[in-house]
C-alpha cells in the first residue's frame, strides 16, 4: 500500500466516534434559532409584527420607516443569542449559497463604538458581486447587483451570524438567482389555483405549493476522501475498480446505521432542530456508505432555502466527524447514485390538500381537477421539466437502471387510471340525471377507496402520484430544488389557467352547469394526456421504443435537454406568467451550458493528471520490478528462464500496452479538449465537450482500472473502492 493510502486508511481507522448527549426534547430545541412568528410577537411592536405578516400573506411592501423597527428587534434577539454579525443569505446561479458577513459592530467616535443594524441594512444591500455568473445580463466589470430580504423565508442564526434570506438581482432588475424566479412562479400558481378553487369552495384565499424533498448522499471517511484528487477537485471518482463486494446483497439498504455515521446525524440533526429544518427520517440507502434524510413538507420556498442550507451543513458538521459528504449524482461507478425526490402538492388556507381526495363526490371532483390538470401540464410540457433537473452530473444517474429515465412520463397506479378511463366514456355534452349520479357516487365517490388499495409504487417514474402528492424522483441530489419547482409551479399555473378559460366559456357560451362543464372540460383533458401515462418498466428498452411511437422526448444529455429552455414555447410561457423575461432565461440557459461545459472540462484535466501523474508512473515502478525478476531468473536459469518467466513477461506486456492505450486516449482528450475550448457558440461547445470530450473518459478508465488489478497493491497510489465504501 503506498505511502498516502496507508496514512489515510491508518488515519481513518483510529477516528473513534463522537456521539452528542441529548439532553433536550428535539421539539424543545425546534426553530429556537429562527425570527419566526413566535420570537417576533416578542421582539417586534404591534405595528411592525402586522407589517411582516401581511408581507408574508398578502405581499404588501413594508414601509421604510417599519423595517427600522423590524431591525431593531431583529438585532436585540440575534445579540441575545450571540450573533455577532449579519449577513444577505442568497442563492446565486453557482449552484451554492452565497453571504458576506457585516458586523453589528460600529464606532461612534471618542473611542465608543456600538451595536448598530437600521432598516436598510435589513432591506436591500448592494454586494460586489461581479463574479458571480449572469449569462450576459451584467458586463464584466459592473459590479452592482442587489439582494433584497425575503420575508417569506425567516431569517436564523448559523454560529454567530443572523443570516436574512434575500432575493438577488441585477441593477437593471433581472433576476440573478433561484429564488426571484420561484417566487414568482409561486405567486403564478397561487392565484391560478385559488381562481379554481372557486369553483367549489368560495373561502379560499390562497393556495400554497408545498415541498417535501428527500435528500440522498454519501459518507466517506475525509481523510481516505481527501487522498482522491478526483473527489476534491469533481466530487466524484473518476477511476478505480469496482469492490468485490458492492452492493449486491442488498445488506446496507435499511440495515442498522453504522455508529460513526449516526453520532453524525444525531449532531446533524440538533443542528437542523435549531435552525427549524423539520428532518423527520434518516436511513441507510442502496449503495454502501450511502444514506437519505428527508424532512416533513413545507411550503416551497422555505423548503428550498431549508435543502440549501440543509445541504451548507451538512458539509460543517461532516468535518467535525472526519467525514467528506458526497452529494454527487454518481460517485462512484458500479453502485447506485444519489437523487433527491421532490414531493410536491397544493394546499389552500382553509386547510386543504387539493391533491388529497376527500369523503365527498365535490371533494374528490375538486381533486380530479387538480389531479388531471397537473397531468396535462406534465404532458405538455414534458421536455421543459426534463431540462429543469439537467446537470453533467445528473446525466451520469438518469436512466442507468437506479434512477428514472430521461423520458419523462407519470405513473398514477392502475385504479385510479380505471377512474379516468370511466371519466373518459362520460357523454359529451350535459349530463342527464341519471349520468350525473352514477358518475358521482360510482366513479368520483369511490376515489377514496380507490386510494387506500393503490397499486404499488413504480420506483423507474420519474413523475409518480403517491396517493396525495406528486414524486418528482429525477430530481439529482447535487440540486437546487428551486430550478425544477420553478419549473413545475409555472406549467401548472398555465394549465390552470387554461382550464378556467375554457370551463367559463362552456358555462357562459352553452349555458352548462358549473360540474358538466368541469366533467366535460376534464374528459378532453384525459384523452390529450394519455401519452404521458406509463405504468410499467422505465428501465426497459422497449419503453423507449415506444415513447418515441407516443412522440415523448428522450433528451439523454444536459445539451440535448437545455435546449427545452429556451424554445419559443417556454420563452412565452414565462414571460405571460411573469416569472422570467426572455433575458433572464436566455441568460439561465448559457449559463448551464457553460458551466456544463466546465465541469467535463475539470473532470477531464484531472483524470489526464491521474493518469499520467500517478497511474502510468506506478505502473512503470511495478513493471520495473518485474524485469528485474525476470532478469533474475535468466541469470540463474539461463535457458529455462523463459518457460519460468512465462507469467512475469506476459504481465510486462499486459502493463505496457495499457500504458500505450492511456497515454494514446490522454492525448486524444487534450486535442479534443482544445479543439472545444476553441469553439464560442455555447450550445457547439457544450456539444463538443459531450460527444468528443466525455466518452474518451471510459476508454482512459477502463485502462487504469485493469492496471488497478495487476499492479502491487503495496504500491497502487489512489485509495481503492473498498477503502472508500466500507471503512466504517
Amino acid at each position: 500500500m503506498s505511502t498516502l493510502r496507508f496514512h489515510a486508511v491508518k488515519q481513518s481507522l483510529q477516528h473513534k466516534p463522537v456521539f452528542i448527549e441529548e439532553k433536550q426534547r428535539r421539539s424543545e430545541l425546534f426553530a429556537s434559532h429562527v425570527f419566526n412568528e413566535a420570537t417576533m410577537r416578542q421582539y417586534l411592536t404591534k405595528d411592525a409584527f402586522n407589517s411582516v405578516i401581511d408581507a408574508i400573506q398578502l405581499g404588501k411592501k413594508i414601509d421604510r420607516v417599519v423595517a427600522d423597527h423590524i431591525s431593531t428587534g431583529m438585532k436585540e434577539w440575534a445579540i441575545s443569542k450571540g450573533a455577532t454579525h449579519y449577513t444577505h443569505w442568497f442563492q446565486p446561479l453557482t449552484g451554492a449559497t452565497a453571504e458576506k458577513h457585516d458586523a453589528f459592530f460600529e464606532t461612534v467616535g471618542g473611542g465608543m463604538s456600538i451595536e448598530k443594524f437600521e432598516g436598510s441594512q435589513l432591506v436591500q444591500q448592494e454586494p460586489d458581486a461581479s463574479s458571480f455568473p449572469n449569462g450576459g445580463i451584467r458586463n464584466t466589470f459592473e459590479a452592482r447587483g442587489y439582494t433584497a430580504w425575503d420575508p417569506t423565508s425567516p431569517a436564523f442564526i448559523y454560529g454567530t451570524t443572523l443570516c436574512i434570506p434575500t432575493v438577488f438581482v441585477s441593477y437593471t432588475g433581472e433576476a440573478l438567482d433561484y429564488k426571484t424566479p420561484l417566487l414568482r412562479a409561486l405567486q403564478a400558481v397561487d392565484s391560478a389555483a385559488v381562481a379554481v378553487c372557486k369553483y367549489f369552495d368560495k373561502n379560499v384565499k390562497k393556495v400554497n405549493a408545498s415541498l417535501g424533498w428527500e435528500q440522498e448522499y454519501f459518507l466517506i471517511d475525509r481523510s481516505l476522501a481527501m487522498s482522491r484528487p478526483d473527489i476534491v477537485l469533481t466530487g466524484r471518482t473518476l477511476l478505480g475498480h469496482a469492490a468485490a463486494k458492492g452492493q449486491q446483497l442488498d445488506d446496507h439498504y435499511f440495515g442498522t446505521i453504522p455508529n460513526r455515521a449516526m453520532s453524525f446525524m444525531r449532531d446533524l440533526e440538533t443542528e437542523c432542530m435549531l435552525l427549524g429544518i423539520p428532518v423527520k427520517t434518516r436511513h441507510n440507502e442502496v449503495a454502501p456508505n450511502q444514506f437519505e434524510l428527508a424532512p416533513i413538507f413545507e411550503e416551497a420556498n422555505l423548503a428550498v432555502d431549508h435543502n440549501s442550507l440543509l445541504m451548507d451543513v451538512m458539509e460543517k458538521i461532516a468535518g467535525r466527524h472526519n467525514f467528506k459528504v458526497l452529494f454527487h449524482e454518481k460517485p462512484f461507478a458500479g453502485v447506485n447514485g444519489s437523487g433527491k425526490h421532490n414531493n410536491w402538492s397544493l394546499s389552500t388556507d382553509t386547510g386543504v390538500n387539493l391533491l388529497s381526495p376527500g369523503k365527498t363526490p365535490m371533494s374528490n371532483l375538486q381533486f380530479l381537477t387538480f389531479f388531471i390538470n397537473t397531468i396535462k401540464a406534465v404532458g405538455d410540457n414534458e421536455e421543459l421539466l426534463r431540462a429543469s433537473i439537467a446537470s453533467a452530473s445528473n446525466d451520469h444517474r438518469l436512466g442507468a437502471n437506479e434512477a428514472p429515465p430521461a423520458i419523462i412520463s407519470v405513473f398514477i397506479g392502475e385504479q385510479l387510471t380505471k377512474t379516468l378511463k370511466e371519466l373518459e366514456n362520460v357523454t359529451d355534452g350535459k349530463l342527464s340525471p341519471e349520468e350525473k349520479t352514477d358518475l358521482k357516487l360510482n366513479v368520483v365517490g369511490k376515489i377514496p377507496d380507490v386510494l387506500l388499495d393503490n397499486t404499488d409504487r413504480n420506483r423507474t417514474s420519474p413523475f409518480a402520484f403517491t396517493g396525495n402528492k406528486f414524486e418528482f424522483r429525477a430530481v439529482g441530489s447535487t440540486a437546487n430544488c428551486a430550478n425544477p419547482m420553478t419549473v413545475l409551479n409555472t406549467i401548472v399555473a398555465k394549465q390552470l389557467i387554461d382550464f378556467k378559460v375554457e370551463v367559463d366559456k362552456l358555462i357562459d357560451n352553452k349555458k352548462m352547469k358549473k360540474d358538466d362543464a368541469i366533467f366535460n372540460v376534464l374528459r378532453e383533458y384525459i384523452k390529450k394526456s394519455k401519452n404521458i401515462l406509463f405504468e410499467g418498466n422505465g428501465y426497459g428498452e422497449a419503453w423507449e421504443k415506444e415513447a418515441k411511437k407516443r412522440g415523448l422526448s428522450n433528451n439523454k444529455t444536459t445539451p440535448e435537454a437545455l435546449k427545452a429552455k429556451v424554445s419559443k414555447k417556454a420563452l412565452t410561457l414565462f414571460e405571460e406568467l411573469g416569472v422570467m423575461n426572455k433575458v433572464e432565461s436566455e441568460a439561465r440557459y448559457e449559463i448551464e451550458m457553460e458551466e456544463y461545459a466546465m465541469r467535463i472540462q475539470i473532470e477531464g484535466r484531472v483524470l489526464g493528471d491521474i493518469a499520467r501523474n500517478h497511474v502510468v508512473p506506478t505502473a512503470v515502478k511495478y513493471q520495473n520490478t518485474l524485469i528485474k525478476n525476470v532478469q533474475g531468473l535468466k541469470a540463474i536459469y539461463d535457458k529455462d528462464f523463459k518457460k519460468l518467466a512465462k507469467e512475469q513477461l506476459m504481465l510486462i506486456e499486459s502493463i505496457s500496452n495499457h500504458i500505450e492505450a492511456i497515454n494514446s486516449g490522454v492525448t486524444k482528450m487534450i486535442t479534443a479538449r482544445k479543439t472545444s475550448n476553441n469553439i464560442e457558440d455555447v450550445y457547439k461547445k457544450a456539444i463538443a465537450y459531450c460527444n468528443d470530450v466525455k466518452p474518451l473518459f471510459n476508454e482512459i478508465r477502463y485502462h487504469c482500472d485493469k492496471l488497478e488489478l495487476l499492479v502491487d497493491d503495496k504500491i497502487w497510489p489512489l485509495t481503492k473502492y473498498r477503502e472508500l465504501l466500507f471503512t466504517k
